[in-house]
């Protein structure tokens, strides 16, 4: 069994402060994804970027304390690519893959267009620029699985309130159309969606601080794993996990009947306090 992690960590320090490496390590997740890294090689300490029985790669953003992605892989990967070939977003660090024999695990970073028009029309443009390498990527004949804040809730079961939100960033007509496209078109997957497509206030990954609306289950499901179909129809559970928090998000995980034969990452012994 291959279990698969994604969260938007809103900073890799403050998730590790929150007991988020602790938490981890009892998940027995293959390969964890996390976003939104906020930090630079630099900064992180042997403790965050190579926990116990973990290789962390990370694609982090040029500007300090912004964006950035990472992977956690139990196994040695064949190879780890970092950006799309974008000269405007790789600098952003949106996008870090990891290939193990014919499948590929990706974390990826959509951008927010939620802080301003100029942000919105910036993720408009990584839409753009993204939609031809989902194509590529789909018809190279490998299985891909790209887990990661997508920043758009696809359908009105996808939020609570989704009449108030249909002019706002993460549910405006053409995002939505874009990953209907995604979906019905170029053949990728939503695989929490397939294994629960009736599920509404459960399938929540992301809340705002506004409010109270973590108490009163106010949410989005914006984080996704999005699948070729060959490994997509390899899902048998998907969970949420919102007994703790480590971020505004929360960790969606997916078990795939698969087997990695990987070489697994030495063992290394954290010295770092939960």
């Amino acid at each position: 069994m291959l279990r698969v992690m994604t969260l938007n960590l809103n900073g890799i320090r403050s998730a590790c402060a929150k007991g988020f490496l602790g938490w981890l390590a009892r998940q027995k997740a293959d390969i964890v994804c996390v976003q939104e890294v906020k930090a630079q090689l630099d900064d992180l300490d042997q403790a965050i970027l190579r926990p116990d029985r973990y290789e962390g790669h990370f694609h982090c953003a040029e500007k300090k304390g912004y964006s950035g992605v990472g992977l956690y892989t139990r196994m040695q990967p064949d190879r780890v690519v970092s950006g799309i070939g974008s000269r405007e977003f790789d600098a952003e660090g949106r996008y870090i893959e990891v290939d193990f024999g014919d499948l590929s695990v990706v974390s990826v970073y959509m951008p927010s267009g939620s802080s301003s028009p100029e942000r919105q029309q910036a993720k408009f443009r990584f839409m753009d620029e993204f939609a031809p390498i989902l194509r590529r990527l789909k018809a190279s004949g490998r299985e891909f699985i790209l887990c990661g804040d997508w920043n758009i809730a696809h359908r009105e079961a996808d939020l609570t309130n989704w009449r108030s939100n249909q002019k706002n960033s993460g549910f405006l007509p053409e995002e939505r159309a874009w990953l209907t496209r995604l979906f019905d078109e170029l053949g990728w997957v939503d695989v929490y969606r397939t294994l629960y497509p009736d599920a509404t206030d459960t399938c929540y990954t992301w809340w705002s601080n506004r409010g109270q609306a973590w108490a009163k289950n106010v949410g989005w499901r914006i984080d996704y794993h999005v699948a070729t179909p060959g490994i997509a129809a390899k899902a048998v559970k998907a969970s949420v996990y919102k007994a703790r928090r480590f971020s505004d998000h929360a960790p969606l995980t997916v078990d795939y009947d698969v087997t990695l034969a990987s070489a697994p990452v030495p063992v290394r012994r954290s010295r770092r306090r939960e």
